[in-house]
């Protein structure tokens, strides 16, 4: 029994250095609707091609389900090596994103094209703003926000867009994350 409990507890402790990630940090982090390429050295039978399912997680043989929502690539390889400890000794896991689908934030309101916005790399709310053809005529441009969840909870960003356009005050030009929705009122 204590052998299975083995991974469990290497992953808990590998899980704050993980989590605590820098917000800043450029590292890509996995989304819902990602794909990933994941094998294990020597180990043929062990390479899958696996999406990020809506729960955050994927599926891997020997290992079961993996939360990886939020993760990059390498931690995911950690955790799924942590995993299969039990049944392959020292596991070379590679985890490769071959797809990031996930990647999007989402715009409403009065821009001229408002949906979904594929975020190729770091993006702002300007540069969403751009992508989703502009403020529409009618906009409150005084009333922009940016609705991001934070764990359990929700919160509002406000966007100052007077002061992004006369480039007097950059601070509210937010770097999106996925799952942002920017609402222009």
């Amino acid at each position: 029994m204590f052998r299975s409990l083995i991974p469990v507890l290497c992953a808990l402790a590998v899980w704050p250095s993980i989590s605590n990630a820098v917000e800043n940090d450029p590292t890509y982090r996995l989304s819902p609707g990602d794909n990933l390429s994941v094998s294990v050295w020597g180990e043929d039978k062990l390479k899958q091609d696996v999406r990020v399912l809506p729960d955050g997680s994927i599926t891997f043989p020997l290992a079961g389900q993996v939360n990886v929502s939020g993760l990059d690539a390498s931690a995911v390889a950690k955790l799924i090596a942590l995993k299969l400890e039990a049944f392959i000794p020292d596991p070379q896991v590679s985890v490769v994103v071959t797809g990031t689908e996930g990647n999007l934030v989402y715009v409403q309101g009065k821009v001229l094209k408002p949906g979904s916005v594929h975020m190729s790399g770091q993006t702002s709310v300007l540069q969403v703003i751009s992508m989703a053809g502009g403020l529409d005529k009618f906009a409150d441009k005084d009333d922009i926000k940016v609705v991001r969840l934070n764990g359990a909870r929700q919160e509002i960003l406000r966007v100052d867009y007077s002061e992004l356009m006369s480039g007097k005050d950059m601070t509210t030009n937010f770097l999106l994350r996925a799952g942002d929705t920017l609402v222009v009122p």
